[in-house]
């Protein structure tokens, strides 16, 4: 084998290797103006470690980098102060694809302390080539620092460059861009300044625009989070908020923390003090900013759960590992730990602010529904966020937790009661719970659009389970009536079967009601089937099959009823009695009658007869 086997380099067609990185490894043409400032930051970094560590001069004062667009020579031009690249180092670092000048000067700081190392930020070597995205000819003239040559590279993006002398009289770096005839956009000062705030509005270097002949600055040139909070006053937190999260009112809640250890981060998280005016049921995706070493990267990180997406903020740690882009991210558990540690953080903040009802109910009364999608699809957290839920109820003013309830239920009562509809005023005056109300038992009313879906995945609560009243019957005859329950039954004995016989294509059953005082009738769900709310979706939504037919429910003390089963026992005809009761049962529950022109018909025809 030794005598055969052959080893050979693999070959590489540059021109298309390089027309591969301009055109496919980028989304966006505007990312070029992102990955340019970056190297020049970068630059400027590494000066002022090299003035601190070698005898390279310190950076002037006023170091920048300086944007310079040019409409009438269709140049645009980005100047930086820093350590500048020598011959050798232009041919190494531009001429060679994937080498990355800053990552070589990273490894060569690995003994560094932590603390002395300067924050850089490239570590590929490609995003240079991102400006052949946009110019046609890009010429780099750069004076490395400690030294008097300068040197001028140049390529028109086709796999060849030149190298000739120049003339600079400061150390640094000008990258000048000769735009293509489609890239006049980037000409324009206002679209600069919007890319370069968006992207790199955090970095420490302040970046120069100039603007109708006068420099303006670019960026913020701090990041707040990075500072200790003990340094940051409540109107710097507020105007941050407003910046980061295109608000206009106060934070209800300020989370400012960095995870050190193993894993280690900086977050600066808001909870909003108002719903903004976007809904956020509309976009399901946390928007919190992923930065690396302050660089915006992206916010479709997912760093915290849908759940949670009222969350605004800014995330940034030192080493994540990055696609080659920086566009996307790659699947590792640093960030999965992030994102864990992130939510728990959040959680735990809430749980801490919910102890103050008066407060919590402003935060509740914005973004309660959306907190409860967690119930459903989160079974991580799904009794965290049980703990910070907050009902209104039958039995007491504002807002109840389910420990408030469960504190308050009665002696041999066994289930937390809940019912779900449109409305809560109108769900009050339900006669769903005029039984649970006669016997002193609580019912918490639930009005938010999830509240249909959730119970079936958070069935119980500190061991009590959790029931909606329109399902099922429950056995209320365990708990006497508080109030009298008005004049004696009737007999149902003919009218029960009359009304089966007359309904059979519409209820499942008819039945005698426990829970009815004050109306005649009520519909309720069939056992094991879903709640009359999740029946209602599911007919809006056209998926009514499956659902299973309702019941229908008599109070037997009603004079109605007592009237209609004096009719059944007498042998008259109650048919159309009992398509009157049903379509009463749906009117009084929220539903129109089944045949509205029938209806009217059969109730004009009722008062007629007095």
């Amino acid at each position: 084998m030794s005598e055969t086997l052959e080893r050979h380099a693999f070959g590489a067609e540059v021109g298309r290797l390089l027309d591969l990185v301009v055109h496919a490894l980028y989304s966006e043409r505007e990312i070029f103006l992102r990955e340019l400032v970056a190297n020049a930051a970068d630059a400027v970094d590494r000066r002022r470690f090299a003035a601190l560590t070698e005898a390279a001069p310190a950076l002037p004062p006023d170091a920048k980098v300086r944007i310079l667009p040019d409409k009438a020579a269709r140049t645009l031009t980005l100047s930086d102060p820093g350590i500048g690249m020598a011959k050798d180092e232009l041919a190494q670092n531009l001429g060679t694809i994937a080498r990355s000048g800053t990552r070589a000067f990273s490894q060569s700081l690995a003994d560094a302390k932590p603390d002395e190392r300067p924050s850089l930020i490239g570590q590929f070597g490609v995003g240079f080539y991102s400006a052949f995205m946009v110019a046609d000819r890009v010429e780099v003239t750069s004076r490395r620092a400690g030294t008097e040559e300068a040197w001028t590279w140049a390529s028109e993006g086709q796999g060849e460059y030149t190298l000739a002398p120049a003339a600079r009289a400061e150390p640094g770096t000008d990258v000048v861009l000769h735009m293509k005839a489609d890239a006049d956009e980037y000409l324009e000062p206002l679209r600069i300044e919007t890319i370069v705030r968006k992207w790199a509005d955090h970095i420490t270097v302040p970046i120069a625009l100039l603007r109708d002949g006068e420099e303006v600055s670019g960026n913020q040139g701090t990041a707040l989070w990075r500072r200790p909070k003990s340094e940051i006053t409540e109107d710097e937190y507020t105007a941050f908020y407003r910046h980061v999260g295109h608000a206009f009112d106060k934070p209800w809640a300020t989370l400012h923390w960095r995870a050190e250890g193993q894993l280690e981060f900086t977050a600066l998280l808001f909870v909003p003090g108002m719903k903004p005016f976007l809904a956020v049921e509309e976009e399901r995706e946390s928007k919190v900013r992923l930065h690396v070493r302050r660089m915006f990267i992206t916010d479709a990180a997912g760093l915290l759960p849908s759940w949670l997406r009222f969350v605004q903020g800014v995330v940034d740690t030192e080493d994540l590992p990055l696609n080659v882009s920086r566009e996307m991210l790659q699947a590792t558990p640093v960030l999965a730990r992030i994102r864990r540690a992130v939510t728990a953080k959040v959680l735990s903040e809430l749980k801490s602010r919910a102890k103050d009802a008066e407060s919590y109910a402003t935060f509740w009364q914005a973004f309660g529904p959306v907190l409860k999608e967690g119930l459903w699809e989160d079974a991580e957290h799904r009794q965290d966020i049980a703990g910070l839920l907050r009902f209104r109820s039958s039995a007491v003013e504002g807002l109840t937790s389910l420990a408030d309830y469960v504190s308050r239920m009665k002696p041999g009562q066994a289930a937390i009661y809940i019912l779900v509809g449109d409305d809560v005023e109108a769900l009050k005056a339900s006669a769903q719970i005029e039984g649970f109300r006669a016997r002193g038992l609580e019912v918490l009313l639930l009005s938010d659009h999830v509240d249909a879906f959730w119970p079936e995945r958070l069935d119980s609560h500190d061991g009590k389970p959790i029931r909606s009243i329109t399902q099922g019957a429950d056995d209320l005859s365990a708990f006497e009536p508080e109030t009298a329950q008005g004049d004696a039954p009737a007999d149902l004995t003919a009218l029960l079967p009359a009304l089966k016989e007359a309904l059979k294509d519409d209820v499942s059953d008819v039945r005698v009601s426990q829970r009815l005082v004050d109306s005649a009738v009520l519909l309720s769900a069939p056992a094991g089937g879903p709640d009359l709310q999740m029946q209602r979706l599911m007919r809006r939504a056209g998926r009514g099959f499956g659902a299973g037919q309702p019941v229908l429910e008599l109070n037997p003390r009603h004079a109605l009823i007592r009237r209609i089963a004096a009719r059944a026992g007498a042998g008259e005809d109650v048919g159309e009695a009992a398509q009157t009761l049903v379509d009463l049962a749906h009117v009084q529950g929220g539903d129109p009658p089944r045949d509205p022109v029938a209806f009217a018909r059969r109730v004009a025809a009722a008062l007629a007869q007095g």
